[in-house]
Formats: C-alpha cells, sequence, structure tokens
C-alpha cells in the first residue's frame, strides 16, 4: 500500500523523524480558512501517488495569503500528468501546506528490500533532489548502500559510516545517526517494502528535515497494521476494491480477455501466454487454490463489470481442490451470471476427465481447451472474431 506524502510524514513523525511546520491538509471544497499559516511563504505540494510532481506543476511556493489562495484553487481538482504516470492523469484531491524551508543542501537516503540479499538495505547518496534511478546510472560512485541485520536493526557504527560517507557535518552527525536509525526502524516496524526521503535537507539554520516523504507498505501485513490498514486505498481501481473485499486476487489490466485462474505462478504464465498468442490480458486474477462455488461466481462477476472484457479464459489446474468439483463449480457460476462473452476453459491435474464430461453434458457454450497454449489461441480468436 501506498501512502501519499503527509501520511508517510505522520510515520516521520511518530518515529521522532524531523519534518517541516505542517500548516494542514486541504481537499477539494475545503476553503484555506480551514487551516492556520502563521508564517509565509509556504510550499504547497499536489497529494498523489506520483513523482515528478514539481516539474508537472504539483509544487508551488505561495509569499502571501492571495498566492496561496489562487494556487490552491488551481492544483485541487487538476490533472497531474508526470514521468511515473505513464501518460495518464491523476486528479488532485488533496494538496498538503507546509512552512517553506531554507534549503542549504539535499541529501537522498533511503530504505527499501535487497532481493539478492534477502536483507534490508540503506541506500543513500549526497546528491539528492533528483532520480536516484538517473544518479545510480551516471554517477555511481555517489551511490552509498549499507545492509541491515532485520534482529539488530541498524547497528551505530553502520550509522556512523553512512553519515561520513554522505559528508554530513560533525555537528550534525548524531541527528543524522538517529533519524538514520529510527528510518530503519521504521520500515521493519512497519514492514515497508520501501522508506525514502528525497530530499532530506540541511537548512540554513543547520537542521536536518525530511522535506519528502515515500512509504510503501507491504499489503499482506497489513492486518499488523491497523492504522495503516485504515487509509484510503488511492491505487486500487472500484472493482480492485470490490475483489479485495470478497477475498480475490484481481488487478485491472488494458487487454479484452479476462482471465480466472488459480494460483499466482499459474496466472502470471497464463498472462504471458495470451500475449504470446496474440492477445491482450484485462486482468490478473487469481481465485485460490481452494476455489469453491461461491469463489468462482464472484470471480466471473468481477470479470463481467470490466466493460474492456470480450471473452473469458478460465485456466485451473486440479490440486487442492479436483477437477470434477470445479467443472461443477464453473457450472453452476455460469448459471448464476449472466455470461454474454465466450468462455473457454483449460482444466489439468486430479480427475480432470470427469471434469470435462461435466462441462461437456452441462449444456452451456463452454470451448473446452486442451493445454495452456491451446486455451490462449482459441481465446485470442474468439474475441477476434
Amino acid at each position: 500500500m501506498k501512502l501519499v506524502e503527509y501520511e508517510g510524514k505522520d510515520l516521520f513523525k511518530k518515529y521522532n523523524i524531523p519534518i517541516p511546520n505542517r500548516c494542514g491538509v486541504l481537499r477539494i471544497g475545503d476553503d484555506i480558512s480551514k487551516i492556520r499559516i502563521d508564517k509565509y511563504p509556504v510550499v504547497i505540494k499536489a497529494q498523489v501517488l506520483a513523482g515528478g510532481r514539481g516539474k508537472a506543476g504539483g509544487v508551488k511556493i505561495a509569499k502571501n495569503e492571495d498566492e496561496a489562495r489562487s494556487i490552491i484553487k488551481n492544483m485541487l481538482g487538476m490533472t497531474l500528468v508526470t514521468h511515473q504516470t505513464q501518460g495518464k492523469g491523476i486528479k488532485v484531491e488533496e494538496v498538503l501546506i507546509d512552512e517553506a524551508s531554507d534549503i542549504s543542501r539535499e541529501i537522498y537516503i533511503s530504505v527499501t528490500m535487497d532481493r539478492k540479499a534477502s536483507v534490508p538495505v540503506v541506500v543513500a547518496s549526497k546528491e539528492g533532489g533528483m532520480s536516484i534511478e538517473e544518479l545510480a546510472k551516471e554517477k555511481p560512485e555517489l551511490i552509498v548502500k549499507m545492509p541491515v541485520d532485520v534482529e539488530a536493526g541498524l547497528m551505530p557504527w553502520q550509522a556512523k559510516d553512512v553519515g561520513y560517507r554522505l559528508e554530513i557535518p560533525k555537528n550534525l552527525l548524531n541527528d543524522f545517526i538517529n533519524l538514520i536509525t529510527n528510518l530503519v526502524k521504521l520500515f521493519i516496524e512497519y514492514d515497508a517494502s520501501l522508506v525514502e526521503i528525497n530530499p532530506l535537507i540541511i537548512t540554513a539554520e543547520n537542521k536536518i528535515i525530511a522535506l519528502d516523504s515515500k512509504v510503501i507498505i507491504d499489503d499482506n501485513s497489513l492486518f499488523r497494521h491497523p492504522d495503516i490498514a485504515a487509509l484510503p486505498d488511492r491505487e486500487s481501481s472500484e472493482l480492485e476494491k470490490e475483489a479485495k473485499r470478497i477475498g480475490i486476487n484481481y488487478i485491472s489490466l488494458d487487454g479484452n480477455i479476462g482471465c480466472m485462474v488459480n494460483g499466482a505462478g499459474l496466472a502470471m504464465a497464463t498472462l504471458d501466454t495470451i500475449k504470446l498468442a496474440g492477445g491482450e490480458a484485462a486482468n490478473f486474477l487469481d481465485v485460490g487454490g481452494g476455489a469453491n462455488v461461491e469463489q468462482i461466481t464472484n470471480a466471473f462477476k468481477i470479470i463481467l463489470k470490466d466493460n474492456k472484457v470480450k471473452g473469458i479464459l478460465v485456466n485451473i489446474f486440479g490440486g487442492i481442490m479436483k477437477c470434477d468439483n470445479i467443472a461443477k463449480g464453473i457450472v453452476e457460476a455460469a448459471k448464476n451470471v449472466d455470461v454474454n462473452v465466450p468462455v473457454v476453459v483449460r482444466l489439468e491435474g486430479t480427475n480432470v476427465k470427469e471434469g470435462k464430461e461435466i462441462l461437456k453434458n452441462s449444456g452451456l457454450k463452454f470451448t473446452q481447451a486442451e493445454s495452456l497454449w491451446d486455451g490462449c489461441k482459441k481465446a485470442v480468436e474468439l474475441v477476434k472474431q
């Protein structure tokens, strides 16, 4: 789950990571009088889940109340397009207003997972404020990495070493050590996949402040973090939210072939094979290894609510649940749902012959496939017709 900037900064505050003085958050329809601004200038930031907001007009400085009112009015409701939105616009529904900081120096720092080593790693650079991907490519020597033991956390000598390599002034080294130690603690305790500050600034008053925040929490850990689970899901579509509520793993895609598969690995293989056959999947949908009639019925309903879907491919491997029981579930689900597009079914596994007979004798218009490749080709052909 991705958090917007002010939500990430709320976590920073909880872990004693210094952030700018906040004036407040405004939403569409709110008036500036709802918040208190004691000091100008202020920075007004669009709260969207995308980087590159500054270049796209999503970060503005207001020197007085008139400027602030004008900027807030224009920013709320605008469509923001950045290099991370893949050409699509994101509507700005919230803005954060912080007191402006007098920046003397910018630094990059984050904690993420090193998948190869299976440990968290601190990634930092003494040059912040720009894309870390570009910096890693153009100036790899400026990237500092420090692996972290999950049980022990970041050791004091490690924090100090990172501070030396980032050339943190001696009089700020203890503050930096506390900040980076708490950042790692936040990452571990909140089951994050990324905690990033870009930029971490040193002000003209010689203070270290997290000017921005980017926090991503592992969805599978949300049951341990009710405070995060209670936050609005800004990333998922309405269909994805509905699927999540009924316990189905569903992600919308851009194609026209709806997929219903049991098992995430098999679902990924199905998407790839549809592409290889010349088609495009409309979704990733995993009903789980023990799918029952209710789950299959709900899966059909979710798939068919997507207007892009012109055909459905059901690819089920009978393991925990046998193919004959799966076939009965598919038949029952199809009777309960108005299926008005062609359906291709590929069954494999235990009791597959019995399952195919049930589909054949159901009286419903299923196209059966002998293999995944055969199923994908038939689905693509039927959709084209």
